[in-house]
């Protein structure tokens, strides 16, 4: 399944494994949330929740779609947040890894705090 996650400045295309996390994320889209940010990652609520998977990680390439349990949000890491070592994408806690944006990931560098962005399913 794709996604588009869009705001005021721009878009990011994602690719999501074939789960059954994901085909329930698939029930709440489209939704709008509130954009944080925290170092070099982008992450928002969605109205859906699950459990910590035992392949969660805590350290990621840039651009993976990321779910992250103890907060019900999508977690978009692109670069090193204020944990990060040498430059890795390491975020607060254990996330369930869901899949990977396409093309660049510094697109996201472009959303700020209180951005509102939408998440929705894509037919591409």
């Amino acid at each position: 399944m794709k996604i588009r996650i869009s705001w005021k400045s721009g878009e990011a295309i994602g690719a999501l494994t074939d789960t059954a996390f994901a085909a329930k994320l698939s029930k709440v889209l489209p939704s709008v949330s509130t954009a944080n940010t925290w170092g070099e990652e982008v992450y928002f609520r969605l109205p859906v929740s699950a459990a910590l998977e035992a392949d969660a990680q805590e350290v990621v390439p840039a651009g993976t779609i990321c779910f992250w349990v103890q907060g019900s949000s999508l977690a978009l890491p692109f670069g090193p947040t204020p944990v990060s070592r040498s430059g890795e994408c390491r975020l607060v806690t254990k996330v369930n890894v869901l899949g990977q944006l396409e093309g660049d990931p510094r697109v996201l560098a472009s959303v700020r705090d209180g951005d509102e962005i939408r998440v929705e399913t894509v037919d591409r």
